[in-house]
């Protein structure tokens, strides 16, 4: 077994890894200042974006939750991997090759990383078998819907053999174990043993938003399959699928730049959307659109305002419309405004495509109506309008929706919507609306507190205080000492050196921020890639999240230039105060010992220098 990863090949793969292209495979992350980056925070769902990145200084931190750390504390975070599996990860992405203590060489991978690889060499082995002649029921389903051998080879769509060991032969010769693929989810257990989960289907392969294969989908082929129309790969520890979006991975980029995301109901349908150009559509893997991938889409969209869309297609049918309530339910958590498109005749997306062409695909955009509308519709179906009874049940049943808007510039608005739908007076029916605003104001309520739970069961916790900025006094020393620490952490190693290391000799006023000088003033090799990240870990607790934001806050400048200029001058600043702090105390202590004494003349002789050096450091300026 290899020893330990040499300490200086962590740090060069680190060096050489930039945080903004990790964080932003899982999180759309914008300019947020001279070298730093906001997005929705992966840790905390939030409304506003306050989770940051510094790729210079190779670091995050969250404002809102206070979640903070490198790559490898991210990797390991939001993969739940070991910190030896997040570096050999980095390290096989940079293309670095590690060494190990012991002089051993490299494992091949461990742990949840076997799985990652056994799902990647399954998915090449049904891709590989699509061409067997044995696939022509395969071929042919992907023909009659409308792709082609290109389109099947970008979606990496494969045939899973119909034999009862095929893949796991294959595996095993491969060098995986049987119980690394039985956890992987590539076989399932009867009473003779293990046998190959998915045999005689069409597979496709399911992808994380950073491209790894996780899973697979799987659908019939042949009438003596006894299995469902459409099988998944189980719950496993790197798949769970109501965290995963297929088609999210190719999707993302256009996803963060669009702010609008399509969801369809099935992996033909995001192929038929793709293809026909519409490259913001994925799809749910077997399971119903949920709060996780609203957490996700979120995250992937940038969902901090009202000006990105999000847009279901759904069936006309009962299931379909049961789906768009389902998503009604959960639609109050994008702030992004959602909408519901229905193809002419009920058709899918790959339905529409193969019988009208791409351009249906794509004019089916123009099309959605918003989510409100559509809910208020299918509420109002199952009345009788024609009656006075249908008419009053039907304002009972659509008044808390129009109630739920968020947007209060456009409740009147659909207001009058349902008073055009149901033929009643708007008056009759903004009075129901405020009626059902109040009643749910009633019984709403909101989730408690972590700490009023606790209260509540019975358990004392101990409560924990978190330093931020915001809670530093307003004065200027503090101000000072702040924007100081702020430019050092940041631009230190632009910093002149000399400057820096009087600055950062000087005892600071701020009790807090005291702290955190003292830690970049006893570990600050500032030449050292990732210096500024060890320090703030080496910060004592509750000030370790102060440091954070430090690190990671928005510094006021124009440019790079104008911020390092600007770090000297906080360097400067503070000597300077050092040295009329130390003027003050000798003109007190001068009045204390006799003029004409040995003690007096060396306090004058120190004045006079103490004038001449902030003199100098004045007209430096």
């Amino acid at each position: 077994m290899a020893g330990r990863i040499r300490q200086s090949d962590i740090d060069e793969v680190k060096a050489r890894t930039n945080i903004a292209d990790i964080v932003g495979e899982r999180v759309a992350l914008k300019a947020a200042g001279v070298g730093s980056l906001k997005g929705l925070c992966p840790f905390h769902d939030e409304r506003s974006p306050s989770f940051h990145v510094r790729p210079q200084v190779g670091y995050y931190h969250c404002f809102g939750c206070g979640e903070s750390g490198d790559v490898y504390s991210f990797l390991r975070a939001m993969d739940h991997v070991s910190f030896t599996e997040a570096v050999e990860r980095l390290a096989a992405r940079v293309g670095y090759t590690l060494h190990y203590e012991d002089g051993g060489a490299a494992p091949e991978t461990s742990g949840r990383s076997r799985l990652y690889a056994a799902n990647a060499a399954a998915a090449e082995f049904y891709r590989a078998r699509l061409s067997d002649p044995d696939a022509e029921a395969g071929r042919r389903f992907l023909g009659e819907r409308g792709f082609d051998a290109g389109a099947a080879a970008h979606f990496g769509v494969g045939y899973a053999p119909k034999g009862w060991s095929a893949l796991t032969d294959h595996l095993l010769a491969q060098k995986f174990t049987r119980e690394e693929i039985t956890q992987a989810g590539l076989v399932s257990q009867g009473q003779r043993g293990v046998y190959d989960r998915f045999r005689g289907r069409l597979v496709w392969p399911i992808r994380d938003v950073t491209g790894q294969v996780i899973g697979f989908g799987a659908r019939k082929l042949y009438d003596d399959d006894p299995g469902p129309k459409y099988l998944n790969t189980p719950e496993t520890p790197i798949y769970r699928k109501a965290q995963v979006l297929y088609g999210l991975d190719v999707a993302k980029r256009e996803i963060s730049r669009a702010h609008r995301v399509v969801v369809v109901e099935g992996y033909t349908d995001v192929m038929a959307c793709h293809l026909a150009g519409v490259t913001t559509a994925v799809a749910t893997c077997g399971t119903a659109f949920g709060t996780d991938h609203i957490t996700v889409l979120r995250r992937v969209m940038g969902d901090d305002s009202a000006s990105g869309e999000v847009v279901f297609t759904f069936d006309p049918d009962a299931a379909g419309q049961k789906a768009a309530l389902r998503a009604f339910g959960e639609e109050k958590r994008f702030a992004a405004q959602t909408y519901v498109a229905v193809a002419p005749g009920g058709l899918d997306p790959c339905d529409l495509r193969l019988e009208r062409g791409d351009g249906a695909v794509r004019a089916l955009l123009d099309t959605k109506a918003p989510m409100f509308e559509f809910v208020i519709d299918q509420r109002l179906a199952g009345f009788d309008l024609a009656t006075v009874e249908g008419r009053a049940g039907a304002l009972r049943a659509a008044a808390p929706i129009v109630a739920e808007i968020r947007d209060p510039s456009l409740r009147p608005g659909y207001t009058r919507v349902l008073a055009r739908r149901l033929g009643l007076d708007l008056p009759e029916v903004a009075s129901a609306v405020e009626r059902a605003a109040r009643a749910a104001a009633r019984t709403g309520s909101a989730e408690p507190a972590p700490a009023q739970r606790a209260a509540a069961a019975g358990d004392e916790q101990p409560v924990q205080v978190r330093v931020s900025i915001a809670s530093l006094p307003r004065d200027r020393d503090t101000a000072l000492e702040r924007d100081a620490l702020m430019s050092f952490l940041q631009y230190g190693h632009r910093v002149d050196p000399v400057m820096l290391s009087r600055a950062l000799a000087v005892t600071f006023r701020s009790p807090a921020l005291e702290v955190v000088r003292a830690a970049i003033a006893a570990g600050a090799d500032v030449t050292r890639p990732g210096w500024a990240a060890d320090v703030v870990g080496s910060v004592r607790e509750p000030f370790r999240s102060l440091a954070a934001e430090l690190l990671t806050a928005d510094f006021p400048a124009r440019d790079e230039n104008h911020a390092v200029a600007s770090a000297n001058d906080l360097a400067r600043r503070l000597v300077v105060r050092s040295l009329e702090r130390e003027k003050t105390d000798l003109l007190g202590a001068i009045q204390r010992v006799p003029a004409d004494s040995e003690e007096g003349r060396g306090f004058r002789i120190r004045l006079r220098d103490l004038d001449r050096e902030r003199q100098r450091l004045i007209e430096a300026e």
